[in-house]
């Protein structure tokens, strides 16, 4: 627990104590006892809890694996230029506020497996290679948040960068190198140029928003039931050949 939770969790006592003194104020002045001292009491007390909430709006805490940028009305742009830095920062009281970004390491799964990506169900990205064949690929994002490039973030995308952002960029990009490879190329002689293609453009598409790509992994390829038979029975048709000049 950081020292503004603190804070704040005093001003928030502090001021049930106002409310107790008022109602007390209230009571002795409706029996015609003396409110003197309860009224010196609810003062103090107000005071007290009006410098501590004011204090609470104004510390902010940044985590080591966050950024904040700070939202003001004073400011000519509605915002400051620079994100506040870890550590105990200050902003103004009730004219400035924070949005906490995290630049650690995050992962977007699109799987075909249930329970296993972001959406559940068959999320797999379905692509057609050059020669017309449908595969589906699995894959995983690995990115974070340019600690440099906080503010472009906040203004372009706010909290949505994940979904309206990662996901359809990979899945674009999936598309695309998918359509220069032959069906054969990507489940063999071909797979790791293609991979290699996926993450050179996933990583410029996500610099140019402000994110950048730790790793980019394509975990399976499904193909179609037609032409995953179709190479089962060519594989087996191989097997045959082989024995049959064997036992010649």
């Amino acid at each position: 627990m950081n020292i503004t939770i603190v804070i704040s969790l005093i001003a928030g006592l502090s001021w049930i104590v106002v409310v107790g003194l008022l109602a007390l104020t209230v009571v002795r002045a409706s029996r015609r006892q003396s409110t003197k001292g309860t009224i010196t009491a609810f003062v103090l007390a107000a005071l007290v809890a009006l410098i501590l909430t004011t204090v609470s709006k104004g510390l902010v805490f940044v985590d080591p694996k966050e950024r904040a940028v700070v939202i003001s009305a004073f400011a000519p742009k509605g915002y400051r230029e620079e994100p506040l830095t870890p550590g105990l920062r200050w902003i103004m009281p009730y004219v400035e506020s924070v949005e906490y970004y995290s630049i650690a390491k995050e992962t977007y799964t699109m799987s075909i497996a249930a329970g296993e990506g972001q959406i559940s169900g068959d999320d797999s990205v379905s692509a057609r290679t050059s020669d017309g064949q449908e595969i589906f690929i699995d894959a995983s994002v690995l990115f974070s948040v340019d600690p440099t490039k906080v503010i472009d973030v906040h203004i372009n995308w706010q909290k949505r960068y994940r979904d309206d952002l990662v996901r359809p960029l990979a899945r674009g990009v999936i598309r695309d190198a998918v359509s220069q490879f032959r069906v054969d190329e990507v489940y063999s002689t071909r797979r790791g140029e293609m991979s290699q293609w996926m993450e050179t453009s996933m990583a410029e598409a996500l610099a140019d928003n402000g994110l950048l790509l730790s790793d980019f992994v394509l975990r399976n390829i499904t193909f179609s039931p037609e032409y995953a038979a179709s190479v089962e029975q060519k594989q087996v048709a191989e097997q045959q050949a082989q024995q049959a000049k064997f036992v010649v």
